[in-house]
């Protein structure tokens, strides 16, 4: 890969990845419109553990909050809301992680159709944005009960399909519960670091097997400038989300998902 490639792809990346609009369009839109080749399973891995650490560095203090008292709840069976959100951080992945060992052959052949992308991000941005506007945004993340979570989880698992954001699916699942936009997107934000984990260590597994040459120079880059530009993202965007609301990503996803069909269609 050229410089500029990881560069402009590692930022898009890390931008795209916590924000409604997502990623995987965007990974698939900007090699077209720019004739580069793909990427590769060096770069998968780089960029996931930039976010990674984008996401568990921002939220340090509610994650070592969260591991703390889920330790006491294990061997104590005290609870607190932290312990209580560290349990429903784990309940929410299942959904995802089961769906994705089922389906994970047809995710990575049959779903990866562009024309998929595109519906898909028209159609669950329209969803997102329903959303947005028909609830009374009160709860916060502390009010779930297991069935909301297990709701949130199961929309998660919709995320396989590409060009859905798993962001996106899990605020607009959060949106319509009641959650607030601060909530929901919070909420969104934690329950992405297992899944994160999960792809590293799965395309690391892969890489592995592949035996690709790895550029360590290419792969520091990668993760410090994914990581970079996705710890800004979360943090303009939790700041915003109340003032702009939903609608302006609403907006942006029918457009990119029309341009999509424009190309490919």
């Amino acid at each position: 890969m050229e410089t500029l490639q990881i560069v402009v792809l590692a930022i898009v990346q890390g931008l795209t990845e916590f924000l409604p609009i997502s990623s995987s369009a965007h990974l698939i839109l900007v090699p077209v419109i720019l004739k580069w080749p793909d990427q590769g399973l060096v770069f998968d891995v780089a960029v996931h553990v930039g976010s990674l650490l984008a996401v568990m560095l921002f939220f340090r203090q509610e994650i070592t909050s969260m591991t703390q008292a889920w330790v006491v709840s294990v061997l104590k069976k005290r609870h607190s809301r932290d312990s209580r959100l560290a349990w429903w951080v784990i309940l929410g992945t299942l959904p995802a992680v089961v769906f994705g060992l089922f389906f994970k052959d047809v995710v990575e052949t049959d779903l990866r159709s562009p024309l998929v992308i595109a519906w898909a991000t028209i159609g669950f941005g329209m969803l997102l944005g329903v959303a947005d506007r028909v609830q009374r945004h009160e709860r916060d993340e502390y009010s779930m009960s297991w069935k909301d979570v297990l709701l949130i989880g199961f929309f998660q698992a919709l995320a396989l399909i590409p060009g859905t954001s798993r962001s996106g699916i899990t605020m607009t699942a959060g949106l319509f519960l009641g959650l607030n936009r601060q909530a929901a997107a919070r909420f969104s934000f934690l329950l992405s670091i297992p899944l994160i984990i999960a792809s590293g260590v799965f395309k690391t597994k892969d890489l592995m097997e592949s035996a690709v040459p790895v550029e360590w120079g290419m792969l520091l880059l990668a993760v410090v400038l994914s990581a970079g530009s996705a710890w800004l993202c979360i943090h303009y965007f939790l700041q915003l989300i109340d003032r702009v609301g939903m609608m302006p990503f609403v907006i942006y996803r029918l457009v990119l998902g029309a341009f999509l069909l424009y190309l490919f269609a």
